[in-house]
């Protein structure tokens, strides 16, 4: 399979996963696609082979995380690209998951979310730092845990 194939595919469970992150945060439905670890396993063992198979040798030479020439050289080659965009993907819907949870524990409606959900799927941690921002102003405290300590 190409990388333009692999590409389009991975975004088949991301873009519903957002979309139920945005009209439906509190389905049973979202809970079982979004909350739990299916995607994040699925499009990690994507990772796992791409990134074999950038170690193998499917990279730009000089490629590596040594210096910023070495991680620009990563982005250079369709593999390492390609794996870069999965490593967003996973995470970007990781955090964008947990502003809807955080929301949800806060009595925070679905609307409100919207825009802090808009900025995590293009921009995680500005979307991050804009919903932390929120909560403290509006007194919901800074807190990035799950449940009380």
């Amino acid at each position: 399979m190409s990388p333009d194939q692999i590409f389009y595919l991975i975004h088949l469970p991301i873009f519903p996963a957002w979309a139920l992150l945005f009209f439906a945060p509190k389905w049973r439905g979202t809970q079982i696609f979004v909350h739990t670890a299916l995607i994040p396993l699925v499009l990690g063992a994507l990772y796992t082979l791409l990134l074999a198979r950038g170690i193998m040798g499917e990279s730009t030479p000089g490629a590596g995380f040594n210096s910023l020439s070495a991680v620009m050289a990563l982005f250079a080659h369709p593999i390492g690209a390609l794996n870069s965009w999965v490593h967003f993907l996973i995470f970007d819907l990781f955090v964008g998951a947990w502003i809807s949870r955080d929301a949800i524990r806060h009595g925070i409606k679905t609307p409100i979310t919207w825009p802090f959900l808009l900025f995590a799927l293009m921009f995680a941690p500005l979307g991050l730092a804009a919903w932390l921002i929120f909560k403290g102003v509006t007194g919901r405290g800074w807190s990035l845990q799950e449940t009380s300590p």
